[in-house]
């Protein structure tokens, strides 16, 4: 990271070490000309350029923006490129960093890939819609890039393997955006689950917002002329989803037909099971497998889905039966506690169990090492090379539970998996959806 820097701007620590002292060396005449701000040598509460991380973002129309604006407030994050396919939420992201810089330097591209040659950037956030999170990951940390991704990290189980085969094989650092694990609400939840305040804990329950309608279709829509290619690059944004032709309700995310509502675009369950599943199985000590038992709700999604891992444990996904909204709640044999956004202090089955509120959120931090900020925590691994909180293991393997819940619904029968193995049991229609078919030339 310090030499990419340094050959960029000619400032890592060893060259203006050396420029200063060969100037002082040089006589006045040679050294007063030449004035480096406060702010170049980390005075005044900035951070020096020679410990800025350089930082490009692929994607920053919807969440891509919020997530701009976040990284932007630490200081020792340096943006320096901006990628979309759409022109009007290019020029909204450039105007935001220029204005945070107060300057004209980021750079625009509708190409992701023309970003990633871009030698001196460290780490890009990717966020995309869907169709593009697996495959952006893994060309970016090819290009040598780690990589802060919105979930769902992946739209098939053999992406997410495709996933973490490039996370260990690159050495990279990958952080999947499940912003609630990092927040001193979930955290709390947690920990009274791990710590085994709740008693033994058989039963969890994670909130599902929106959902498709199932079975998943695709929209046919007439085509409508396509606008300029750079005020919208329709190839780049179908990516490796089945050509479509043109029309711009697709480019809203919701309602039907927008993209978050199609098969082809879009995940299921995992619009919001990539918040709560998540965080269930990170909670439970589970984020590095995947539920073994899926059954079919005859009764629709309301009542809930439920699902089965191989400590005996039962997921239950549901829709209703939340008064907020990315929910969970984790019942235990002495007790439950619920955390959702919104909620100013968890609920609790007794209120005397929030007395240690501040005791262990407080362990967590010290036991751990991690910060009350997921976007920190990417930032404190990409210098400290440690795995972030919710890497690519993390990622695949909670969506491979989101992932075989949408099959499940697909095929309107109940499911058996082996996560060691990867595949279903005795099932092959259902393996074969495993995968899809990516468009040429976005294909892993």
């Amino acid at each position: 990271m310090k030499k990419a820097i340094e050959q960029v701007t000619g400032f890592g620590t060893s060259s203006r070490r050396t420029f200063l002292k060969r100037s002082v060396g040089a006589g006045s005449a040679l050294a007063l000309p030449y004035f480096i701000p406060a702010s170049a040598l980390g005075k005044d509460g900035a951070v020096a350029p020679s410990e800025r991380i350089v930082m490009g973002v692929i994607g920053v129309g919807g969440r891509g923006i919020t997530d701009t604006r976040w990284m932007l407030s630490q200081k020792d994050l340096h943006f320096v490129a901006i990628c979309d396919v759409q022109k009007r939420w290019r020029d909204q992201a450039k105007s935001e960093v220029d204005a945070r810089y107060g300057n004209t330097d980021c750079a625009a591209y509708r190409d992701f890939r023309q970003l990633l040659e871009r030698k001196e950037i460290d780490a890009v956030v990717i966020a995309t819609g869907d169709r593009w999170h697996a495959l952006a990951s893994i060309l970016s940390m090819q290009a040598g890039k780690d990589v802060y991704c919105e979930k769902p990290g992946c739209r098939t189980i053999d992406e997410g393997q495709a996933l973490v085969k490039c996370y260990k094989s690159t050495g990279r650092i990958f952080q999947t955006g499940a912003q609630r694990v990092s927040e001193k609400n979930f955290v709390f939840a947690g920990e009274l689950l791990r710590q085994g305040r709740l008693g033994k804990v058989e039963t969890v329950r994670a909130h599902l917002g929106f959902l498709p309608a199932w079975p998943r279709v695709n929209a046919v829509l007439p085509a409508v002329p396509q606008p300029p290619v750079d005020e919208l690059d329709w190839d780049m944004w179908l990516g490796p989803a089945p050509w479509r032709d043109y029309n711009p309700e697709f480019l809203k995310p919701w309602p039907v037909p927008g993209w978050y509502t199609q098969y082809d675009f879009a995940a299921g369950i995992a619009q919001w099971g990539s918040h709560t599943i998540l965080q269930c199985q990170m909670d439970l000590g589970l984020a590095d497998t995947s539920a073994v038992e899926y059954e079919y709700p005859t009764a629709g999604l309301k009542e809930g889905m439920t699902i089965h891992f191989a400590n005996k444990v039962k997921l239950i996904a549901q829709i209703d039966g939340w008064r907020g909204s990315c929910g969970v709640r984790y019942e235990g044999s002495e007790g439950w506690v619920a955390a959702a956004d919104g909620y100013e202090r968890p609920d609790l089955s007794d209120p005397a169990l929030f007395s240690d509120y501040r005791k262990l959120v407080d362990g967590y931090a010290e036991r751990t090492g991690r910060p009350f900020n997921h976007i920190r925590d990417f930032v404190d691994c990409v210098k400290s090379r440690r795995p972030a909180v919710t890497d690519a293991v993390v990622a695949h393997r909670t969506m491979t539970t989101n992932l075989i819940m949408d099959i499940c619904l697909d095929l309107k029968r109940s499911l058996k998996w082996d996560p060691v193995k990867e595949e279903f049991i005795g099932d092959d229609e259902a393996n074969a959806l495993r995968t899809r078919v990516m468009r040429e030339p976005f294909r892993i």
